[in-house]
């Protein structure tokens, strides 16, 4: 029998910590916390050890107070600093194969818990369908997925409902997927082993032939997180919580 311990440790709390560390530019960090507090849904996706738990965590802290927050993960490793946090897990099957609980299944529940947002450690198979019907139900919410670039992220995140059954079509999750996810921050390794933020993708909402349209919103160039000439989605939303849009993207 093997047994797998993973040790999670968060280094950092904020997303002013990760600017000190590096790993986010000072302007991407300001927009991205004025993004979570609008109630933007956001998908941070990179490959493996790229810190995509720990951006999320940082996302969390931005969230504001009054909110009450869902969280469902196979592994507590989400630590939302708030007063109003339910935190799930999901459970395996005991040796007669009874007791399971998946994680489709806390997603489901957490709409029950009447949130404020929901929070989803990591998505990998059909508990995505689940987690889009929530965002394009008007909850705000966030998630991991393992992806190689923000690109990839928006497709795979287009695929993976497909596991849910042969009654769900790409007709339907693409232009969900178009109008539920408002931005995609992609984490990855430099040369040197380093953690940063190597894109931030905005999706306007639209889809054409199947594809679903995204607009860079800052890009790396030179090895630098600079900002690009696209804009987020929602611009009312961050006008409805006292941010100047043009201003955090000047």
């Amino acid at each position: 029998m093997a047994v797998n311990i993973r040790k999670f440790v968060l280094q950092a709390h904020s997303l002013d910590e990760l600017v000190a560390l590096g790993t986010l530019t000072g302007q991407a960090s300001r927009f991205l916390e004025a993004a979570v507090a609008s109630g933007l849904n956001i998908l941070v996706s990179g490959g493996t050890q790229a810190g995509k738990t720990t951006l999320l965590n940082c996302l969390c802290a931005a969230v504001p107070a009054r909110e009450r927050v869902i969280t469902c993960e196979e592994v507590f490793e989400l630590r939302v600093p708030l007063p109003d946090v339910v935190s799930m897990q999901t459970r395996q099957p005991n040796l007669e194969g009874a007791g399971e609980i998946p994680l489709r299944r806390l997603v489901k529940e957490a709409l029950r818990m009447r949130p404020s947002r929901i929070v989803v450690g990591e998505v990998r198979q059909e508990e995505c369908l689940d987690l889009l019907i929530a965002l394009n139900s008007g909850l705000p919410g966030m998630c991991t997925l393992h992806a190689n670039s923000a690109r990839e992220a928006v497709v795979k995140m287009c695929t993976l409902p497909l596991l849910a059954g042969e009654n769900i079509g790409t007709s339907f999750v693409v232009p969900t997927v178009a109008s539920s996810v408002d931005l995609v921050v992609h984490a990855a390794t430099d040369a040197e082993g380093r953690r940063r933020v190597r894109e931030i993708v905005a999706l306007p909402g639209r889809a054409e032939d199947g594809v679903v349209e995204t607009a860079d919103v800052f890009t790396t160039r030179e090895g630098r997180l600079v900002r690009a000439d696209g804009y987020p989605p929602h611009a009312d939303r961050f006008a409805a919580a006292g941010f100047d849009l043009p201003a955090l993207l000047a």
